[in-house]
């Protein structure tokens, strides 16, 4: 008998992978999502299955429910998702955090925290180990986003210091992959999407910035890991590919993959954008017996084949 578990932004592109993970390996999946960035379209292949349940929900309101684990996924991730309304981003990273943390105290439950590599700002250390504690502009535009995590994350630990409460904290870095939503202005579908469409490849800053890419896959192995990890173990631990690349270079490979006629034109820099980004996972080896397996070619090829299907359906 598979464990009844609640998946908080389930319908998102992480969440719904998630979701898919989790039923395949005999659970009962209550998918909780209020559908501002998750979509319908991510688990409508799951709705026939009798353990998969959705509800529609914003976790800034309390939820009261009997599962006996939690994975809390529920905030928008992309700049332009959560700058649109940053209020709510911090309510839902905050809030959600103290209702699901309440959640899982009543329970005597397992609850995992999916925070961010945000939390490291524009780090001035490089790679970002876990205990680097940021370079953070308090006051900017991505401080929604990213003080909201770090405020969840401080929540998480106050919980489990103060009501024994047993959780999990990732740090997940740019990860890419089928269900992402073609409009959320990160850098790998907003290049895909372009050069599909052989529009402009936009590139802001001078595009020497790097990332370090993680295929979907290969992230929701290291989550899964995470909440099945000795229970004294509470990270967090960074969950991303160490392989750097530029922003320049990922575009480029991007117009040679889609044989794209787009051509690359440059923007100003937005304020806080991060010139590096790369995670130490030395912990999630050692502690997980983690690391990425998938090649960014390999994690490409299968991202372009499901964009170009789904600009193909839009036409």
């Amino acid at each position: 008998m598979g464990k009844r578990i609640l998946v908080t932004g389930g319908a998102g592109f992480l969440g719904s992978h998630l979701c898919e993970r989790l039923l395949k390996a005999g659970n009962d999946i209550l998918c909780v999502d209020n559908f501002f960035t998750g979509r319908k379209l991510n688990i409508a292949h799951l709705l026939d299955n009798p353990y998969f349940e959705i509800l529609r929900h914003d976790i800034t309101f309390s939820l009261f429910v009997e599962v006996d684990e939690i994975y809390n996924l529920a905030c928008p991730a992309s700049p332009v998702h959560y700058q649109f309304d940053p209020v709510q981003t911090t309510k839902t990273s905050v809030m959600g955090a103290i209702n699901m943390l309440g959640l899982a105290k009543r329970l005597k439950i397992k609850i995992l925290q999916a925070s961010t590599s945000e939390i490291y700002g524009d780090p001035d250390v490089h790679p970002q180990p876990e205990n680097y504690r940021g370079n953070v502009n308090t006051l900017g535009p991505r401080a929604c986003y990213d003080e909201g995590k770090r405020c969840a994350e401080t929540l998480f630990f106050d919980y489990y210091r103060q009501n024994q409460v047993k959780i999990k904290v990732i740090r997940i870095f740019n990860t890419y992959g089928p269900r992402m939503h073609p409009n959320d202005g990160r850098v790998v579908s907003n290049f895909i999407v372009q050069a599909l469409k052989n529009e402009d490849i936009t590139i802001y800053g001078d595009g020497c910035q790097t990332r370090s890419f993680c295929y979907v896959d290969d992230l929701i192995d290291g989550m899964v890991k995470m909440m099945n990890s000795r229970i004294d173990f509470t990270g967090p631990v960074n969950i991303g590919n160490p392989d750097e690349f530029s922003i320049l270079e990922l575009a480029e490979k991007v117009i040679d993959m889609t044989n794209s006629k787009s051509k690359i034109v440059y923007n100003s820099l937005p304020e806080d954008d991060p010139r590096q980004r790369q995670p130490l996972i030395d912990l999630a080896k050692k502690e997980l017996d983690w690391e990425p397996r998938i090649k960014l070619k390999e994690g490409l090829v299968k991202t372009i084949a499901y964009f170009d299907k789904l600009l193909k359906g839009s036409d």
